[in-house]
């Protein structure tokens, strides 16, 4: 079925002549002056400033909470000779984040080492056993976390139990009992009058920087850039004036690592922007991260030498690869054990625990609801969790510490570590949340569109128009737009085992292509059935030639589907109704219905009729297989009756069980319809049969071949079959809705 996973929302305010005389010196068109107006920027300030964002935006570090005690602390370790660690993280931000402030301490001659934790043994955050062994064995005088550490309080008061300070950089979500450390360095902390809360790790990291530094180190805002995309914070405000300076950094960045990362990649360097960070560079790094130890990443993003950025660009390029088939793999074992319960917790003992986010976030797409994976070893789970907008699951759990040996995450995404025995106990306080919070569990996430377009109004000049609004992301999507009242003309799956769709619509004169990736299975549908699409804009390239593609962002029906399946092979879906032998079989499951057959008698025609009334249906497949197909033979016409008239009236007994094909044969009458046809010659009393042997009555009376009611159930019969195997699934849609065939 084609089945939004959102609900549309279509912004209908329209822009101000006044407004647009204010863009019009920025050479705009009316379209992206509207979705400017629509987003909030309406003022002359407010455009200047988000069009062209500029450094001096940038808010003083030192309004972050405790930054000049961290600074403070920070510069006497480096006047002593302390040895700081840098104790960060294993995703893309965690790895730009220690990246960030390695580079500013190393300028400042700190001697410093960086230590990402390992995901499989160390877990995330601040871990006790790591923290041992760095103080006791390689006499660590300073902590400083990034992107990690309000979470972390055992390991952060062991630190400071033994003398050694901890200044915490994080971005996370904050528990209710803050860690005792030296400093914390958050955003959002309760005591802070810092102007923006939504820093990534790499963010805060880079604000340290800049106070260490007293200036703004613009040739770190490529990994600045990295992370901030990667984690997916708001690209809104400062995040905007950090993205759009650090994508032209990274542009031409002299890292040589992240050189040869992205030509592995193969990423366009004359085209760099936040869907290559998004789609190229950080899912590599997270790789490592979800595979392996990820502090060769530091080095990659630090260091100068061309033969080991290299060595490890190519390391994790592999790492890449295989992280994709393992997700694969997970991801379609997971949707077998899919329940119909609220919240999806699902674990296994052979999946990998390095992947379950990237699998838990598919599954979260496909079926909205929040989605816990967990990976079982020696009876300990450790997994990730990924959530709809309406449910905290953060929220949700934190209340419930004392379930996990591990804890930590967002609204929407949280890492866990539990005993399997809390399993039960963990669902029921995800079901007690729903059920206190009073959660409609139905409810899909908003979708924003700003217009309805025409296709004709569409065109690459629109897309160079949208691109002044970039870069794009969280709270700043890319533009979509609500497209309906098309025909598909062409409609075929593509990409590798067929995962994706490639449409080709027309509107008026105009055609366009549209791709919608993971939705190849559904070709069928979306080539038979009237949709809307919710759309965003893109380029294709090939050839030289470069054409304005539409990307369906998501899609919805309209009305029910009905899917012509009378001449294809395919696989149907299980557990729904269907019409065969003129009975409903499995009819618990009514929101698809499969025609397997047309029906054959009143009564079957009745329940049919009733079937596709049920308010609950969506699709409906028309495969009315015929097993005798009467519409191919007709009724018979007045003169076959005749001829078989004559014919058997030249033997006084004609033995109907063996000669039969012979008289079909002799008469070319199909065996099928001759044998209605002496069915209605035994009805109207014309022969009589007995024993097999047909005789014909010489003294019957005159009689009309349409007296007989075989023949005109045959007549009715044909008639309907004519409709289940000729006519478009929407006539005989229309015509058993209207009760308009009889049997």
């Amino acid at each position: 079925m084609i089945n939004s996973h959102y609900n549309w929302e279509l912004d209908e305010t329209t822009v101000s002549e006044d407004f647009l005389s204010l863009t019009k010196p920025y050479h705009m068109d009316r379209l992206t002056s509207q979705i400017l107006w629509q987003r909030g920027i309406q003022t002359k300030a407010a455009l200047a400033g988000f069009l062209n964002p500029t450094l001096e935006q940038l808010y003083d570090p030192f309004l972050l909470h405790d930054m000049k005690k961290a600074v403070t602390r920070i510069l006497q370790a480096i006047e002593k000779n302390e040895r700081i660690l840098i104790y960060g993280d294993y995703d893309a931000d965690g790895m730009t984040s220690s990246s960030v402030m390695k580079s500013a301490l190393d300028e400042l001659g700190a001697q410093v080492q960086v230590y990402l934790p390992n995901r499989f043994t160390d877990g995330y955050g601040p871990n006790l056993e790591v923290y041992k062994y760095f103080i006791e064995n390689e006499q660590i005088d300073l902590i400083i976390t990034v992107d990690n550490g309000v979470a972390g309080f055992e390991a952060i008061k062991y630190a400071q139990n033994a003398g050694v300070d901890v200044v915490v950089t994080d971005h996370h979500s904050m528990p209710e009992q803050l860690p005792p450390a030296y400093a914390i360095v958050h955003p959002e902390h309760p005591d802070s009058e810092y102007p923006f809360k939504y820093l990534a790790g790499v963010g805060v990291a880079f604000k340290v920087a800049c106070a260490l530094l007293e200036y703004i180190p613009t040739e770190m805002l490529d990994l600045v850039a990295i992370g901030t995309i990667a984690d997916m914070v708001s690209l809104t405000d400062e995040n905007r004036v950090l993205v759009t300076y650090g994508l032209k950094i990274l542009a031409q960045t002299e890292r040589v690592g992240l050189q040869e990362l992205m030509r592995l990649a193969g990423c366009d360097f004359e085209n760099i922007n936040e869907e290559t960070v998004g789609f190229m560079i950080a899912p590599r790094l997270n790789a490592l991260g979800r595979l392996d130890d990820p502090n060769p990443a530091v080095t990659l993003l630090t260091g100068w030498d061309e033969d080991e950025g290299a060595a490890i660009a190519q390391m994790i390029e592999e790492k890449n690869t295989a992280r994709k088939q393992i997700t694969e793999q997970i991801f379609e074992k997971a949707r077998t054990m899919v329940t119909d319960e609220p919240v999806q917790v699902l674990y296994h003992k052979d999946w990998h625990k390095g992947v379950l986010g990237i699998v838990a976030g598919r599954l979260l797409e496909e079926l909205q609801k929040p989605v816990i994976m967990l990976a079982l070893e020696d009876g300990i789970l450790r997994g990730s969790a990924r959530s709809t907008e309406n449910f905290d699951i953060f929220k949700a759990l934190n209340a419930h510490r004392s379930l996990f040996i591990a804890f930590g995450g967002h609204k929407q995404a949280a890492g866990m570590t539990l005993e399997l025995e809390n399993v039960p106990a963990i669902k029921k306080a995800m079901s007690d949340y729903i059920m206190t919070e009073k959660l409609d569990m139905t409810k899909k996430p908003i979708l924003k569109l700003e217009q309805e377009s025409r296709l004709k109004d569409l065109s690459l000049a629109t897309i160079e128009n949208l691109s002044k609004l970039a870069p794009f992301g969280m709270d700043h999507p890319k533009p979509r737009f609500l497209v309906e009242n098309f025909e598909v003309t062409q409609s075929r799956s593509m990409g590798k085992d067929n995962a994706h769709l490639k449409l080709r619509i027309k509107q008026d004169s105009t055609t366009l292509d549209a791709i919608y990736f993971g939705h190849g299975p559904q070709q069928l549908e979306f080539n038979q059935s009237d949709t809307k699409l919710a759309v965003s804009l893109a380029t294709n390239t090939w050839n030289g030639n470069t054409s304005l593609q539409l990307r369906i962002e998501d899609a919805k029906a309209c009305g029910i589907e009905l899917i012509d399946i009378r001449s294809q092979k395919i696989n149907l879906p299980e557990h729904t109704v269907i019409f065969a032998n003129n009975t409903l079989k499995n009819d618990i499951m009514k929101e698809v219905l499969i025609l397997a057959d047309a029906p054959t008698t009143s009564d079957g025609l009745s329940v049919l009729t009733k079937a596709i009334d049920m308010p609950e249906l969506k699709l409906i497949y028309f495969k009315n297989e015929i097993a005798k197909a009467y519409y191919l033979t007709g009724f018979g016409t007045r003169e076959q009756y005749a001829k078989l008239y004559q014919a058997i009236k030249k033997f006084p007994e004609f033995d109907v069980r063996y000669k039969l094909k012979s008289l079909a044969d002799y008469l070319k009458i199909p065996e099928l319809l001759l044998i209605k046809m002496i069915q209605v010659f035994q009805e109207l009393d014309f022969v009589s049969i007995t024993d097999g042997l047909m005789k014909v009555n010489k003294d019957a009376a005159r009689r009309e071949i349409s007296e007989s009611n075989i023949y005109q159930n045959l007549k009715k019969l044909v008639r309907l079959q004519e409709l289940f195997a000729l006519a478009p699934v929407k006539e005989i849609y229309h015509t058993l809705k209207k009760g308009e065939v009889k049997i």
